[in-house]
């Protein structure tokens, strides 16, 4: 016997009439009547025909004696069991190759109408180059009476079978990372009896593992085996999404959700544009008889349009050679980027832009447009609080960027986006947990993308070939990270930013938790960067010092009274180097 759970039995046997061992898999129960039988059969036989390379393909497929069985060679490999008692603590980026598989033919067993219904460890078979295939599909079928009408249920079983699946591979995956039973249970059924809602055990992967667990692993584990059902995957395509995600990123093989990213930035843009009127500004004079911060004021009304020019602008000095390895040229001042492009420079870059809304649907447009204008508002926050001598405009597009992945991921995946606010959300608390924690963004991009949104950002700054300096300052400080006192400009520059983002992000949350909000952020950040709650307050609500100003109008006023003297980086990053 290779497996014994409440639901089917595995069994190694040899086979005289062909002279070959297999392993045969069987119900635990025998069907309760002929049609149930017939029912079984029929079943087994529609799963032998769904074909994939992580599906093990059936040997046989018979019955004795009314006892139905799906047979398979054995040649096929060892048990996950097997594996794991000969190699006890695999590393996890093999766990994750390992998993990564059985979810691709899940899914699709799933997708072609099937459902396994008793994942266990010994359900998976491993061969020597480390392919794994799932057996026993349709093996432990529901129980239904002997007068049911089969046909009429088995949809709805399939539809439910298919999420149990799902949360048995994510319990295998913390039986394989943890390097022991979950629970201390070999049977999977088991473990879900006990676990939430129906039982009241909670499942998360301990800090105690034979290796160290990346967080964004560990954020996927744990997800799917949330204790609250709808935080849990409840698709094998979406799980593997995410798992394959990380496991590309990790191999820094370039693949998951950056590949699909910009494989979409190159079909539909970075972003879909909002302006209209653009030929008619331009089209008139040329530069020399106006100033170039009029239109300046324009393209910065328009995120789209100010990101395709940096990306041009920046592009165009590396291909002359007049960019640095480490982007000592790069220039994020919006009127230097239109004097070097020219005004037809600034056309072909607004004709190259999708019209507003792109692909969007009218719900996931109305979200970008919150996105667009939260990016706006911690544009506005930084510029407030930059320190004397920093260019206005630098700041905003600096602040920008530290966006990018988010907006990216809202314009290009807005259903992903929106699993990751939901994830975001508080649980509804209980008694056992009054305060349940909700995840961080981070920890919500992680279970869902497999990356966080800084990667994101960073990989199409990268694609784009901005330098490593900018890559640098378009990196948010991180929430869990104590805050150090700047010690060059870009630093400077990428702590300002972060605090305006912190800031706005704090404005979003419930209205109990604002000012607490504003006050933490605040604090980190007070003495590196010299700024008291004052001067806070002052840059999230300027209409009551002085009348406010829009983020262009702002961007080109520079303070010149309490300038100190000019660093390299901010000539360089203004395009004022010689």
């Amino acid at each position: 016997m290779l497996s014994k759970s409440v639901r089917s039995l595995i069994w190694r046997v040899f086979d005289a009439r062909h002279g070959q061992e297999l392993m045969l898999c069987m119900p635990r129960e025998k069907p309760n009547s002929i049609a149930a039988l017939e029912h079984w059969l029929r079943m087994a036989q529609g799963a032998e025909r769904v074909q994939h390379p992580n599906l093990a393909q059936p040997f046989e497929i018979g019955q004795v004696e009314n006892w139905p069985y799906v047979a398979y060679d054995r040649a096929l490999g060892e048990t996950l069991d097997e594996r794991l008692a000969r190699q006890p603590a695999p590393l996890p980026l093999d766990a994750a190759q390992w998993i990564g598989q059985v979810l691709e033919g899940l899914a699709f067993a799933h997708e072609a109408g099937h459902a396994h219904r008793d994942l266990q460890t010994a359900s998976l078979l491993i061969d020597g180059s480390d392919k794994v295939r799932l057996m026993g599909l349709e093996v432990a079928q529901e129980v239904f009476p002997a007068t049911v009408d089969f046909n009429a249920v088995t949809r709805r079983a399939v539809r439910e079978s298919a999420e149990e699946d799902v949360l048995c591979v994510g319990l295998m995956l913390n039986r394989i990372l943890s390097g022991k039973p979950v629970l201390e249970e070999n049977d999977l059924q088991h473990v879900v009896q006990q676990m939430q809602p129906l039982g009241r055990e909670i499942v998360r992967l301990g800090w105690e593992t034979p290796h160290p667990i990346p967080d964004p692993l560990r954020a996927i584990c744990n997800r799917a085996t949330d204790r609250q059902l709808r935080q849990r995957y409840h698709l094998a395509r979406s799980f593997w999404r995410a798992l394959d995600g990380w496991r590309q990123a990790a191999a820094q093989d370039n693949g998951g959700p950056i590949v699909l990213l910009l494989d979409k930035l190159q079909r539909l843009g970075h972003l879909p544009t909002t302006t209209t009127g653009i030929h008619r500004f331009t089209a008139g004079s040329g530069l020399e008889a106006q100033h170039a911060s009029a239109l300046s004021d324009l393209v910065l009304k328009d995120m789209a349009l100010s990101l395709e020019l940096l990306r041009r602008v920046n592009n165009a000095l590396r291909q002359s050679g007049h960019q640095s390895a480490d982007g000592g040229e790069t220039v994020l001042n919006m009127q230097r980027a239109i004097q070097m492009l020219g005004l037809d420079g600034v056309q072909r870059a607004a004709n190259a832009l999708k019209p507003w809304p792109g692909p969007l649907t009218p719900v996931a447009a109305e979200m970008l447009r919150q996105v667009m204008a939260r990016v706006i508002k911690a544009g506005q926050v930084a510029q407030a609080l930059r320190p004397a001598g920093y260019d206005a405009e630098v700041v905003y597009l600096i602040t920008v960027m530290q966006n990018l992945g988010r907006l990216l991921l809202q314009y290009h995946f807005p259903d992903d986006a929106q699993q990751i606010r939901q994830l975001m959300v508080p649980p509804e608390p209980t008694e056992e947990i009054p305060h349940p924690p909700s995840l961080s963004e981070q920890a919500a991009a992680y279970a869902v993308l497999g990356c966080d949104l800084d990667a994101l950002g960073a990989a199409v700054a990268r694609h784009w070939g901005l330098g490593d300096e900018l890559l640098q300052m378009i990196r948010r400080q991180p929430l869990d990270a104590p805050v150090h006192p700047p010690r060059t400009d870009a630093d400077t520059l990428r702590l300002t930013c972060s605090l305006a983002n912190e800031l706005v992000d704090a404005l979003t949350l419930p209205e109990a938790k604002r000012r607490p909000g504003v006050e933490a952020a605040t604090r980190r950040y007070a003495k590196p960067l010299g700024l008291g709650l004052r001067e806070v307050m002052d840059a999230l609500n300027p209409g009551t010092q002085k009348p406010a100003q829009s983020a262009p109008a702002a961007a080109a006023q520079a303070p010149a009274a309490r300038a100190p003297q000019a660093s390299p980086l901010r000539e360089r990053l203004a395009g004022r180097s010689s």
